[in-house]
Formats: structure tokens, C-alpha cells, sequence
């Protein structure tokens, strides 16, 4: 307790008095010429559009005066929904320096759920990047009645909308007036007030808007920094949504805390061509990206016909798993092993991470959801250790990380520097410190359900800490199956094991109250075609495909190959494979591709009773 309080006293003590924009002014002062921010937006070809630090800011505090002329007052909200592109960082920091809150927002919610994050954060000034985002926003917008609305692509204008061209030229006009106002509002910005709030992805239902304050951003940064223990030149891909807690900080606060130079991509699906230009030195990536790249690669290496070849890539990976096994906590490496893989990684693994654009990552990560053991394994083969993180938009983001003094497979990680991590009577995960929200905004009953009276956060998550302070993540609290003969079963472990064939997209286990598991299957819609036609089979339809005799028989072999893996109990004994995809803009996942299995169960509530029929 007492190395927990030291730690929290030394961050406190670095952290003092500052805010994201003092600390933004900061790097600008220190990194001015460094490029910040580049995208593709309106560029041709391999070519970027790039911002330095110093343009960053000034277009930003421009922006700013923008607002403040538009009637933009302190304590305001702001929302954003667009991509990843230098126009959403830009509103993001105008917000700020105008002393308002940025609430960015899924690209992918309903125009139902707009309604609601609308009506619940009523921003004064809406940002929306094309036709698609105003449409969602079009019942929005006649329930609330922001200042103003921009739309960032022209020809995507409505209404009374205002261009991104015409509020930059507004704030052009407004600066030299309003450089006082602008330079006094974010000056006055206190380190206990919001910097954004970040709404939850309402698995359950409506999401909660999570109010971090600047504190608990700058205290997230400085401990994820004492755990990543990074040096050298920061170039990441920023890809995943900001509205995502994950995305939020390593996208937008760490860079503007630390500096970095962050290539952003509008679309997701673009990551594998932008990963072999820009061959980033750190990479973060959910659970399920790193899943999609492992598939990529298995099914290369499954195509290569040079048995020899193969042989070597086997031989090689194998040396590299040992040697990142060695590299775990309370483990050793002997100079023997390190020569086998220096020479393996060079002749082999540097080459094959070289074709993905990985070659230069020095730090990985993976967080959302635990990473399956196997993917784990399967990229220290690569020779990469993966640093499992834990945490929650609740609590800034990690609370517990691996990193590379502290690192085991299949784990999360230990508390980070500074935060308390420990296990209820049930084994519901608990963590307490700085990085903790006060409050979800205008839901004190939520707040009260998260928060203890002794500050803890109940994360509703179910855990095992071993000896040394690792912690394992088993499922969501009340997601755990009890079977109808009282065995408990964590599904997330079972829907891994199924989604480690390259066929499978998604996979829910259903069975509590149940006599036995069964589960919900669908296909991957861009693996599940390529192996069907390997297969001989020449649709390429998902809803062909789910019925073909050599599809289902591969779905078959995944369940056989899962229930090798599980105790009886746990074992798949009925399945359905469906004839549809389910994506971030289906009902049945949210933005960050979280299952809603509420959503699952009561969609395809008549296949699930057949599978008990």
C-alpha cells in the first residue's frame, strides 16, 4: 500500500497545476516544427496532409475565437462526429481553448441513440463531417437547438449549417479581437474540471456519459508512461473512434501531452495498407484487429506450397514464442536463447513483420477486451510481446498494464503506478486512485452503483490476481453463464476458442438456466469467402455460404476443435451458423464491437430455442 501511495505522490507531485492545454502549449513550445497530425483527406495517392505541433495549435486557438464568437460559453459541450481526420482533432482542440467540453461521438449510432447523447450532453455547437453524419443527426437537431451546426464537407450542407471553410474564415476574422479572451479562458481551465466526456457503448442499455477531468487524463498519461517505459520516436496509427476512451488518449491527449506524430485513417479497413507506409514504432489495436492480422497471416503461410519454406517459418516462430516466454515476469534469458532468436528474427520474423509494416514497433498493445491466449501466443511467435491492458472509460482509461519490466501471457497486467487494484468477495475487480471518474454527468444513481463509499470502482468484471499481482480477466459479472445443473462458465473463453477459426466472425455462447451450451456463429465477411473458394465453393454471398455443405463443415470443425480446449460443461453441444454479418453498424455489436447479447438473445431468440428444441 504504502510503494501505491509513493507512487501516486510522485505523479501528483509531476502533474501539479497542469491541464491538457498547458501541457498542450508545452510540447508545442518544445516540438513546434515536429509534424503532429497527418491524413488523406483531399490527397491523392501515398501523399499526406500534415500538420506541425505549432499549425496545430494556432489553427486550433483560431478556431477557438471561432466559438467564442459564435456564443460558446465555458463549461459548454461541444460534439463531434467524424472520422479520424485532422478536422476532428481540430474541433477537439478549439473546444478546449474556448474552455468547452469535446464530446465526441460514434460514427455508427442510430439516429435514436444521436437523440439520446444529443438530449443528454446538449452541446452548443454540433460538428458533423458528411451527408451520412447529418442524416443521423437530422432528428437530433429538431429536438435540440445548438448555436450552430458545421458540416466539414461541403456539398454535405444543410439547412443552416455552416462550412468548416466559413467557420475558419469566422475565426480568422475574430482573432485579433478575441486573442485576450481565447488565451484567458484556457488559462482558467482548473485541473479538477471535464476535458471531455466519453459515453459508455450501452451494452445494457442507454450509454453514460463519463466525465474525466483534466487530472485524470494527466494522471492516466504519466502512470501508462511509467508502465510502457517508451523511448525513442513516437509514429502510431490513430484508426479506431474517439469516442472510444482508448482511442481518446493514446490518439489525441498522449501525443498532445508527450508529442508524437500520429498518421490518421478514416477508415479502419484501410489499416493494412497505411500500416506498410507509414511502419509505425508503437501500435495499439482492440483484440479483434490483432485477430484479423493473425488470420491474414495463417492464411499466407497456409498457402505457401515450399514445405522447406514453411518448415523455416515454423522452426522460426517457435524460437521466437520461447524467447518472449523468457522475457515474462520471474523469468530469465540465457544468452543461447538470445543468439537463436537474434538470428531467427533476422533471417525470418524482421522480414515477414516488414510485408505487414511492423517491422519498426518497439511497443504493442491490446485492450477492450482480453486478448485470447492463443492470438498471444501466436504474435510472440512473431516475436512480439503484446501488453495486455485493462480499465475502462471510467477509469481513464488502464488500470492495470503489462509492459516490459512487468509482462505475462495471458494476463492484463499488474496496478499501474499510483492505482489500487484488488478483488471483491465475489471476484468482481475493484480499482481505486486518480485515474477514477467523480462521476457519471447527471446520473447520480449510476455513479452510486460504480462508486463505493471507500472510492472503489465496481468495473462488473470477474478476475483472478496471482502471487505476484497479475491479473487475469474471466468475463463480465453478469455475463457468466450458471447452467441449469449450477455450473458456472465464462462465455467469453468459449467464443475465443470458436473465433480462432479463420471462418468465424463472431460466436455468443448461450446456456444459462440451460441444460447444456450451445452457440450463436457467423461468418467472417472477408476471410469466410477467400477459404470457401480455396475450398472449391464459388459464392461469395455470407447467405449462400452459411448453407454449403464444406462452410458448415468448417464451422463444425471449429466447435469440434473448441470443445477439445473446454471441460464438458463448457462444450458447445448445438449450433447455428447465421446467414448474416454482424458489424459496428449491426444492432447486435456496439461502436468498440462488443457483443449486446440482450440484443442476440432476443433477435434470434426462435434459432436459439431450436438449438434446445
Amino acid at each position: 500500500m504504502n510503494d501505491v501511495l509513493t507512487a501516486r505522490a510522485l505523479i501528483d507531485e509531476e502533474i501539479a497545476g497542469r491541464t491538457i492545454a498547458s501541457a498542450f502549449a508545452d510540447t508545442v513550445e518544445a516540438q513546434g516544427d515536429n509534424p503532429a497530425y497527418s491524413d488523406k483527406v483531399g490527397v491523392e495517392g501515398d501523399g499526406w496532409r500534415t500538420l506541425s505541433w505549432r499549425e496545430l495549435r494556432e489553427s486550433g486557438l483560431q478556431l477557438a475565437a471561432a466559438l467564442v464568437e459564435l456564443g460558446v460559453q465555458p463549461g459548454d459541450r461541444v460534439a463531434i462526429m467524424a472520422t479520424n481526420r485532422i478536422e476532428h482533432v481540430l474541433a477537439d482542440v478549439a473546444a478546449m481553448h474556448a474552455g468547452a467540453i469535446s464530446v465526441s461521438i460514434y460514427n455508427t449510432l442510430s439516429p435514436d441513440q444521436v437523440s439520446y447523447v444529443a438530449g443528454n450532453s446538449a452541446p452548443s455547437v454540433v460538428f458533423l463531417e458528411g451527408a451520412e453524419h447529418v442524416e443521423r443527426w437530422a432528428q437530433a437537431l429538431t429536438e435540440i437547438k445548438p448555436l450552430a451546426v458545421v458540416v466539414m464537407d461541403e456539398n454535405a450542407r444543410t439547412g443552416e449549417a455552416i462550412t468548416w471553410t466559413e467557420l475558419v474564415d469566422r475565426g480568422r476574422a475574430a482573432r485579433p479581437e478575441s486573442v485576450a479572451e481565447v488565451d484567458r479562458r484556457w488559462r482558467a481551465i482548473t485541473p479538477q474540471q471535464p476535458v471531455t466526456f466519453v459515453y459508455t457503448s450501452g451494452t445494457t442499455g442507454n450509454p453514460k456519459a463519463v466525465v474525466l477531468s483534466h487530472r485524470n487524463v494527466l494522471f492516466e498519461a504519466a502512470s501508462t508512461d511509467k508502465t510502457a517505459n517508451t523511448e525513442g520516436e513516437h509514429v502510431a496509427l490513430s484508426y479506431l473512434p474517439y469516442a472510444h476512451v482508448a482511442e481518446r488518449v493514446l490518439g489525441i491527449y498522449l501525443p498532445q501531452i508527450r508529442g508524437a506524430h500520429l498518421y490518421l485513417i478514416a477508415d479502419p479497413k484501410l489499416l493494412v495498407g497505411a500500416l506498410g507506409q507509414v511502419r509505425p514504432t508503437r501500435f495499439f489495436g482492440v483484440p479483434r484487429v490483432w485477430e484479423k492480422i493473425q488470420t491474414g497471416i495463417q492464411g499466407l503461410l497456409a498457402m505457401e506450397s515450399d514445405e522447406a519454406k514453411k518448415q523455416a517459418v515454423a522452426d522460426a516462430m517457435a524460437v521466437g514464442l520461447e524467447y518472449v516466454e523468457s522475457l515474462q515476469y520471474g523469468n530469465t534469458t540465457s544468452p543461447e536463447l538470445r543468439a537463436r532468436f537474434e538470428a531467427a528474427d533476422a533471417a525470418v520474423l524482421t522480414p515477414m513483420k516488414a510485408m505487414l509494416g511492423l517491422d519498426r514497433v518497439t511497443w504493442a498493445g491490446s485492450a477492450s477486451a482480453p486478448m485470447p491466449l492463443e492470438t498471444a501466443r501466436f504474435f510472440a511467435g512473431l516475436g512480439f510481446s503484446i501488453y495486455d491492458i485493462y480499465g475502462m472509460s471510467e477509469t481513464s482509461g488502464a488500470v492495470t498494464a503489462c509492459g516490459p519490466d512487468a509482462f505475462r501471457l495471458g494476463t492484463v497486467g499488474r496496478a499501474q503506478p499510483g492505482v489500487e487494484v484488488r478483488l471483491a468477495d465475489d471476484g468482481e475487480i475493484l480499482a481505486r486512485g486518480p485515474v477514477a471518474i467523480d462521476s457519471y454527468y447527471e446520473n447520480p444513481a449510476a455513479t452510486a452503483e460504480l462508486i463505493d463509499d471507500d472510492g472503489w470502482v465496481h468495473t462488473g468484471d470477474i478476475g483472478e490476481l496471482d502471487a505476484e499481482g497479475f491479473l487475469r480477466v474471466i468475463d463480465r459479472k453478469k455475463e457468466l453463464i450458471i447452467t441449469s445443473s449450477g455450473k458456472n462458465i465464462a462465455p467469453s473463453n468459449i467464443e475465443n476458442l470458436l473465433k480462432e477459426s479463420p471462418i468465424i466472425g463472431h460466436a455468443m455462447a448461450i446456456g444459462d438456466g440451460r441444460p447444456y451450451v450451445v452457440a450463436v456463429l457467423t461468418l467472417d465477411g472477408d476471410i469466410a469467402p477467400v477459404v470457401a473458394q480455396r475450398a472449391g465453393v464459388a459464392s461469395t454471398d455470407l447467405a449462400d455460404l452459411a448453407t454449403t455443405p464444406e462452410v458448415l463443415a468448417m464451422a463444425q470443425a471449429a466447435v469440434d476443435a473448441a470443445n477439445a480446449r473446454l471441460s464438458r460443461p463448457e462444450q458447445v453441444k448445438r449450433w447455428v451458423l447465421l446467414p448474416t454479418e454482424w458489424t459496428a453498424e449491426s444492432a447486435e455489436l456496439t461502436p468498440t464491437l462488443k457483443l449486446k447479447r440482450r440484443v442476440v438473445a432476443s433477435n434470434y431468440a426462435d434459432e436459439i430455442d431450436a438449438l434446445y428444441a
